[in-house]
């Protein structure tokens, strides 16, 4: 069955339209649900919400959203004024600007979608478009009303289609100059830089996805296939605190026991396990010959 699209509507870019349509490319529907139940009884439990003064259940339709003006003071607004605040759609990406694929911070990468055409007769218009962005190497900054708010699109080739990326706003994201304030220049001496330049080298590498998996996620199925099977369940013990090691030392040691670049793993440690041992029959047979000559 062909997945749903999550909008439809169309790229317009100039006087150039194209119809389209969006798919969620990220999601946690596969991930492991639980639900809360009643220790007791193994029921379900659901929420309720409570008058905090009253401790009485309030119903669904006596709930109301309100927004603290001052302390214990609410501005109440109806749901029909709330909607009043959405912007009108009209389903059009609306393109406002060309730029360099990698214009954007990457701070400000919100959820991905894939973006196809929505019907047949789109997809001449969408390949051109697609094949003239991927040409000039850039992005598109396009605006629209999406999913009840207005939002910032970055759009990329991606193989045969796009990639839409919701942007978010200046104001959701965090200034790092307060989260870096407190760190101090340091002057950081050539000896432990290059170690540090040598150890990146050696764990250079390419990034797998499929490499990557959820361990948590695994080991709650594991968790409640044991259960269902009736097995016994360790209970892991919390991992002891790194201790702190000496910088320079940590990088020395780092550095020693890496293999060299373009070196496959294992093949320094067994160089040195060789030579170790090499050194050792060396000095046992000086031993032996000089136990020889006193005797003789």
């Amino acid at each position: 069955m062909s997945p749903r699209a999550n909008w439809k509507g169309v790229v317009k870019i100039g006087d150039l339209t194209c119809p389209v349509a969006l798919f969620t490319a990220a999601s946690t529907a596969e991930r492991l649900a639980f639900h809360t139940l009643n220790r007791k009884t193994g029921h379900r439990v659901h929420r309720q919400f409570v008058d905090q003064d009253t401790g009485q259940q309030v119903e669904a339709e006596d709930q109301v959203k309100g927004y603290e003006a001052r302390k214990g003071e609410y501005v109440v607004l109806e749901p029909e004024e709330i909607a009043s605040a959405f912007p009108a759609s009209d389903k059009t990406l609306a393109v406002e600007h060309f730029i360099a694929c990698d214009d954007v911070d990457d701070l400000y990468f919100g959820r991905p979608y894939y973006l196809a055409p929505a019907e047949s007769v789109a997809q001449h218009a969408f390949a051109v478009i697609r094949e003239g962005m991927r040409k000039a190497k850039v992005a598109a900054l396009a605006r629209a009303v999406l999913f009840r708010r207005a939002r910032t699109v970055l759009i990329r080739a991606r193989d045969k289609g796009m990639i839409a990326v919701l942007l978010n706003f200046d104001y959701e994201v965090r200034s790092a100059d307060v989260i870096f304030a407190d760190i101090p220049a340091i002057k950081i001496q050539p000896e432990m830089l290059d170690l540090a330049k040598h150890i990146i080298k050696t764990k250079q590498g390419t990034f797998d996805p499929k490499a990557y998996d959820d361990r948590y996620e695994a080991a709650l199925v594991e968790l409640v296939k044991a259960k269902m099977e009736g097995k016994p369940i360790k209970i892991a013990k919390p991992a002891p605190p790194a201790k702190v090691v000496d910088l320079m030392d940590a990088l020395r040691r780092s550095a020693a026991g890496a293999p060299a670049a373009g070196e496959a793993p294992g093949k320094t440690h067994a160089r040195r396990a060789g030579g170790a041992k090499g050194k050792r029959a060396s000095k046992r047979a000086s031993t032996k010959r000089a136990a020889a000559r006193k005797a003789g």
